[in-house]
């Protein structure tokens, strides 16, 4: 187990020792009261004194706490977007030189302190972007982490960034962003897409839970290289380009480099009444070649356990699974090279 910590360096409160020291390093408009978001203001990242100020803060912060990972979060958006530090004739160029001087920032910190992962955030500040991935090679994905939505919201990230970027975590049942309640099965599933993880109060799990945690640790451990490291293909997404009509479920492949291994995901977003089989068609593997189907311990396989299949038969034919019962149905398949 390593350390880390959760803070937003380029936000400062009014009621702060900083604040009240250098007003003025906070963006702002000239003698206009600056607006407050969450009860913060942002500080000027396009001043070098900031800059410099906060690398002394956080470097200390590591040295001295032997930090191994930091989130960095940025949840209040940016207004009263002028700086001190510039002349009139400049002022439009201030949120431009923000990036840059937060990316100058981010370059020392990274380059002196190489082992600390650092982890940008979407759900707070949408920055979601090659920039910032440059320096922290994942991103928290969003702050929705119902399991049901994240299909829709991780096939579409997986559109521009790799699986190994988007942060995908484990959160609790009923969800605390909009109260729907999916089983455990389900959630470990859909967040093993990215980098895996839980983000919940494990006192208020069951024994049973606590054991099926263990189970999905020892199972993402198994396929992590295949998973962050493979050649990823979207099966079936919610709702397909250029069309209204929605999809039930969604599905996604990981396939590793040596095509020895791979790894289906169908998570269903919604039931149907009387509904009808679902027609995976995997890709990626090699041809010619049979592969075994496992599932997961406890899951119910689609067919019997090791069963091995051509290429042939599950690329061009396919797999039919049964259509999952109500809210929060999904299956995992393992399938090795015969």
């Amino acid at each position: 187990m390593k350390f880390g910590l959760w803070f937003e360096p380029e936000m400062i409160s009014p009621d702060s020792d900083l604040y009240r020291a250098h007003p003025d390093w906070c963006l702002h408009v000239g003698d206009r009261k600056p607006a407050l978001g969450r009860h913060q203001l942002v500080l000027d990242m396009s001043r070098k004194d900031v800059r410099d100020y906060l690398e002394k803060t956080i470097s200390s912060i590591i040295l001295e706490s032997g930090l191994d990972y930091i989130k960095w979060d940025f949840n209040r958006c940016p207004s009263d977007v002028a700086s001190a530090s510039l002349p009139a004739d400049k002022q439009l160029e201030v949120s431009h030189r923000f990036y840059l001087g937060l990316y100058e920032l981010l370059e020392r910190l990274v380059t002196k302190f190489p082992h600390v992962l650092f982890e940008s955030c979407s759900g707070g500040g949408g920055r979601f972007d090659p920039g910032m991935l440059h320096y922290m090679p994942q991103t928290w994905t969003s702050d929705n982490t119902d399991a049901l939505s994240r299909i829709a919201i991780q096939l579409g990230t997986s559109v521009v960034y790799p699986p190994s970027a988007m942060s995908c975590h484990v959160s609790a049942s009923p969800n605390h962003q909009i109260g729907r309640m999916t089983t455990l099965s389900m959630r470990g599933d859909v967040a093993m897409a990215g980098t895996f993880g839980y983000e919940l109060d494990l006192n208020k799990l069951s024994s049973s839970e606590i054991e099926e945690i263990k189970s999905q640790v020892d199972l993402y451990k198994s396929i992590r290289d295949v998973v962050q490291f493979g050649s990823f293909y979207r099966l079936e997404t919610p709702l397909s380009a250029g069309s209204t009509e929605s999809s039930s479920y969604g599905a996604w492949q990981y396939v590793s480099r040596d095509k020895k291994r791979s790894v289906i995901t169908v998570a269903w977003s919604y039931a149907e009444a009387n509904a009808e089989y679902v027609l995976i068609k995997p890709r990626g593997l090699e041809e010619g070649a049979a592969y075994a189907i496992h599932c997961p311990p406890g899951r119910i396989p689609p067919l019997p356990e090791g069963t091995e299949v051509s290429v042939g038969e599950l690329m061009y034919c396919g797999l039919r699974l049964t259509n999952q019962p109500g809210y929060g149905g999904s299956l995992m398949l393992l399938l090795e090279k015969a």
